[in-house]
């Protein structure tokens, strides 16, 4: 089975840089043209999806509908899972990126004798669980154990109903937290572009990954558009 997993379309928050976490806005309009070019390029590929699949965020619900309906895929199973939401970010849900990532964060690394260059991706969980003033923030055990086990259970479901292609719509962040602990010597992907696709199989309960955040199909569906 393939899982063609996307990083939703580009949101407000993404545009003015707000960490956006648990909060929620809807795709701007460059969000949605991108992700209505991501279906035609589907479609074009003759991709034919048996589920599919998005975090319970407004964002993503948005993105999968723009998917199905531009890739000739409407109607098919559809479910919602909170478990493949973004990373919850407490207190700083909504704050702009660089208050959180190149303040609080790397002067809590500094504290703790952590260096830029060899903080991990639990070191970032940890940092933005210890400076959220709210306590909402995950634990990495927490983070880690709801990504892994939604997206687990997710291609076990699909598997057992002998679904062949299956799309997942989820967030930059949750994404390449998959992809690192499917692989672990894979370097994290940071920065993944909205509306990018890795491609992952599952087999016999084992995932294994073709690529990571790939722009080919949007390019596809931009050129549809383009000539017409």
């Amino acid at each position: 089975m393939k899982i063609y997993l996307v990083r939703h379309g580009k949101t407000m928050f993404n545009t003015i840089g707000r960490a956006q976490g648990w909060s929620d806005t809807p795709l701007t309009k460059q969000g949605e043209l991108c992700i209505t070019e991501l279906g035609l390029g589907f479609a074009e590929k003759g991709i034919k999806f048996d589920r599919a699949y998005s975090s319970d965020s407004g964002r993503t619900i948005q993105t999968i509908n723009l998917i199905l309906k531009n890739s000739a895929n409407e109607g098919i199973p559809y479910k919602m899972d909170w478990r493949i939401r973004e990373w919850c970010f407490g207190s700083f849900d909504g704050a702009y990126d660089g208050e959180l990532f190149d303040g609080l964060i790397p002067r809590f690394m500094a504290e703790n004798g952590i260096t830029r260059e060899t903080r991990t991706t639990k070191d970032i969980c940890e940092a933005i669980y210890e400076v959220d003033t709210a306590g909402w923030a995950e634990t990495w055990e927490a983070l880690i154990g709801r990504i892994s086990t939604g997206f687990k259970e997710i291609a076990e479901e699909a598997e057992a109903t002998g679904a062949k292609n299956i799309v997942i719509v989820s967030h930059g962040m949750t994404i390449g937290t998959f992809v690192e602990f499917l692989e672990p010597k894979r370097e994290r992907p940071m920065g993944l572009d909205n509306g990018s696709v890795s491609e992952i199989n599952y087999e016999n309960g084992k995932f294994s990954i073709e690529t990571v955040g790939d722009m080919s199909y949007c390019h596809i569906g931009q050129t549809i558009l383009n000539n017409k």
